[in-house]
């Protein structure tokens, strides 16, 4: 199988083709930029695809991130990604940035992975974390969850390892044992498109918003309803 992988969750815009069944990445391309992943994606998806010497016909499935992650760049890799499933006929898979950080974290540790529960954890600002449990395989133990610090803590305190940029919010509660890195979140592209190989097909894949849109709409006011025949 062919897959085309996409994301724009995070600061990264990145797009990368694979052959499941050489298990190998043909073609990468990554690039920090921070906002503006409109701009930049097509464009890398026409890097991949000249650098694998492949074209677009010749892919099975595309997978893209859909969170939790940026508001507007989940929406740039999910539009970008079903407009090419719906134009090539092809399925379109959605792959959560928890799921990935666990298979990078499970590569990263190797048989120590096998130690025991992961817990990916995002910092989500306003005191507020993302998180997921994992179990040694990278299947998932609970739900994604958006919790408080407290209630993270929690949680953390059941897991053999903690990864993700929300690990410095527990530098003041005993007996966690953190690891040194970085504090940005990373989604490798390598890893969404081995999991969007083998993720199973279902519906059109949907943002994953866990916290709501900060823009609510006002309550409490109306605007009479004029009759154009008055």
């Amino acid at each position: 199988m062919i897959v085309l992988a996409i994301d724009t969750a995070g600061p990264a815009c990145a797009a990368a083709v694979y052959d499941s069944e050489q298990n190998r990445v043909l073609a990468a391309v990554s690039e920090m930029i921070g906002k503006g992943h409109a701009e930049k994606l097509l464009g890398m998806i026409d890097d991949v695809m000249q650098i694998s010497g492949l074209a677009l016909p010749d892919l099975h499935r595309i997978a893209v991130t859909i969170g939790p992650g940026s508001f507007t760049g989940i929406r740039v890799g999910l539009s970008a990604a079903r407009g090419l499933g719906l134009a090539l006929g092809i399925e379109v898979v959605g792959i959560s940035t928890l799921m990935v950080m666990a298979a990078a974290d499970r590569e990263e540790h190797g048989d120590v992975a096998a130690q025991g529960e992961v817990l990916v954890a995002m910092d989500a600002k306003r005191d507020e974390v993302y998180a997921q449990m994992f179990d040694h395989a990278g299947a998932p133990v609970s739900a994604p969850q958006l919790l408080s610090v407290a209630a993270y803590a929690q949680m953390a305190s059941t897991a053999a390892r903690i990864a993700g940029s929300a690990r410095h919010l527990l530098s003041q509660q005993p007996g966690n044992l953190l690891e040194e890195g970085s504090a940005m979140d990373r989604f490798p592209i390598e890893h969404v498109a081995r999991l969007g190989s083998v993720a199973p097909v279902g519906a059109r894949p949907k943002p994953l918003y866990l916290r709501g849109p900060d823009a609510k709409p006002q309550t409490g006011f109306a605007v009479a309803r004029m009759d154009s025949h008055a």
